[in-house]
């Protein structure tokens, strides 16, 4: 493989061709914030938190970390007014759909953002898609997944998987940054899934 060199935050990175900036970054102890990413599961680029922004011949843009390869002789900033101005709204969006989230509160103290900012619509899930990724990529189990679309797009458990695959694995569990899947899977227990 070769060898791609470039700028992050003023230091020079030595990368391979197929990393992302943000195994790039980690590679080299940079820090990069994340809530959908996982090093076993293939990059989705769903909570965007981890924008950075790109300068390549003069020209700069926003990408997300986790899905955009590297390159020889970009500079990438994992800091700036700009990208820091967007994560802020980012985790205000996600607080307005998960308040209590621990992770997001950190962030929030972090980036300045403010937790009110947008109304409030308590799903407590953020739809990072962790659960629904590591259940069908690492534990190729299938028993959730997404339903509908948009802003109506949810985590949904099928029930006669579930049922049978679930009670000795949740391995997908400490996944969620949110706790919104335990509580997701007690209330679909009690409603649909098969007893034994």
């Amino acid at each position: 493989m070769s060898e791609i060199q470039f700028e992050i935050d003023g230091q020079q990175v030595t990368a391979t061709d197929g990393m992302t900036l943000l195994d790039a970054a980690q590679a080299e102890g940079i820090y990069i914030p994340t809530l959908c990413h996982h090093e076993k599961l293939e990059p989705f680029g769903a909570c965007r938190i981890c924008i950075v922004e790109v300068e390549d011949r003069g020209w700069t843009k926003l990408v997300v970390s986790c899905v955009y390869p590297v390159q020889n002789g970009i500079i990438v900033r994992t800091r700036s007014e700009k990208v820091d101005r967007i994560r802020k709204t980012i985790i205000e969006l996600l607080m307005a759909h998960a308040p209590d989230a621990p992770q997001l509160l950190e962030m929030a103290k972090e980036y300045g953002a403010v937790p009110d900012r947008y109304e409030k619509d308590p799903s407590f899930c953020i739809h990072c898609g962790l659960c629904v990724r590591y259940c069908a990529e690492v534990t190729q189990k299938h028993a959730l997944g997404f339903v509908d679309r948009g802003i109506n797009k949810e985590i949904s458990f099928v029930p006669e998987v579930a049922a049978k695959e679930c009670p000795d694995c949740k391995e997908c569990f400490p996944l969620c940054p949110t706790s919104y899947l335990q509580a997701a899977y007690v209330y679909a227990q009690s409603l649909s899934f098969p007893t034994a």
